[in-house]
């Protein structure tokens, strides 16, 4: 138990946002037997994944030869610095590709490399020395991950009806690439633009947007309305930027599809109001005063309540004993509360 705090109502199962990262593509190498005699001689393509091909961790300077019928290439943890327009030509239906942890730079990705690959649907290019996104891109990709690079720029993403996931956390973006670059990807659901330099929201974003995350900037304030033109958007985060009162337009994040949203370390003095329907709301170390039901609850009665099940409040000026008695019958459904 934290001794710092005081959790009003303790049933807390799991994680507060009921999320949780699994890396899939991780399997160690043991469990797979002998590989597979259709595989590069330094691999290893195992038998129960023959049309997989794991080249770890072995200081490859170069893409080697992938033998056709592989359409999933791991080549995490190497030196790799370049990669020539023929490297992939013999396994066109690739479909993921993953290059975290190398030493790739734009101007030795060569051609068309990527856009040959009609059938690719993961790229991951992770932990490398990009500057701005690789591209020209195939149709076929769903899940583009750029984190921990040095990207100011983002190129085209005209045509790519099927991109979902994009990963462009820990770069060098400021909001006017971004709204460019992104505005036409109708299908995009996740997007991920935490630890950059962005000062403003990006303008334009797809509103088919399920979760956008945008902690670790440099944000102050939001436009009116915001983000009332998504269609669905349920996780929000905005923890760790310049936001305080006087740039939260009264009900930015009263959003009726959003679950969960976070603006902790910011600088409010008062709870934004949001919608009955968050679960949710992670508020600590701000500059609180007071809490007022009316950011949670319209009007009370028996149908009338705020589904909040996880509210954070520690690290501000409130106290227990300052809360107001109608908070729990507004609170009626919190597994936890936590204040000073």
């Amino acid at each position: 138990m934290n001794l710092g705090s005081f959790t009003l109502l303790l049933a807390l199962i799991g994680g507060a946002s009921g999320q949780y990262y699994y890396d899939y593509d991780y399997v160690p190498l043991s469990i797979y037997g002998q590989s597979s005699p259709n595989c590069a001689p330094e691999c290893n393509c195992p038998e129960s994944y023959p049309t997989a091909m794991y080249c770890d961790e072995l200081k490859l300077k170069s893409v080697p030869m992938v033998p056709p019928g592989i359409k999933y290439l791991y080549l995490r943890n190497n030196q790799i610095d370049h990669i020539d327009e023929k490297a992939f030509e013999n396994v066109t239906d690739l479909q993921w590709l993953i290059l975290d942890h190398n030493l790739l730079e734009n101007s030795k990705i060569k051609g068309r490399v990527f856009s040959k690959l009609k059938q690719l649907k993961k790229l991951h290019i992770n932990h490398n020395n990009l500057t701005e996104s690789v591209g020209p891109l195939p149709k076929s990709l769903v899940d583009l991950q750029l984190t921990h690079n040095k990207i100011s720029k983002l190129g085209s993403f005209d045509g790519l009806v099927n991109l979902t996931f994009v990963h462009l956390q820990h770069n060098q973006l400021k909001d006017e690439s971004v709204s460019a670059a992104l505005r036409g990807l109708k299908s995009l659901e996740y997007l991920d633009l935490s630890f950059n330099q962005m000062t403003k929201l990006p303008s334009g974003l797809p509103v088919s947007l399920l979760t956008l995350y945008l902690d670790n900037n440099k944000i102050s304030n939001i436009p009116d309305e915001y983000f009332k033109r998504f269609n669905g958007l349920q996780y929000l985060r905005l923890s760790h930027n310049e936001l305080a009162d006087g740039g939260i337009p009264g009900n930015s994040f009263n959003v009726s599809s959003l679950l969960e949203l976070d603006l902790s370390y910011n600088k409010l003095k008062n709870i934004p109001t949001v919608n009955e329907n968050l679960e949710n709301y992670y508020l600590e170390v701000n500059e609180l005063e007071k809490f007022e039901v009316k950011s949670f609850c319209k009007i009370l009665g028996p149908l009338s309540y705020s589904k909040i099940k996880h509210l954070r409040l520690d690290g501000n000026r409130l106290t227990h004993t300052s809360l107001p008695p109608d908070m729990y019958e507004c609170l009626r459904v919190a597994n936890e509360i936590t204040v000073n």
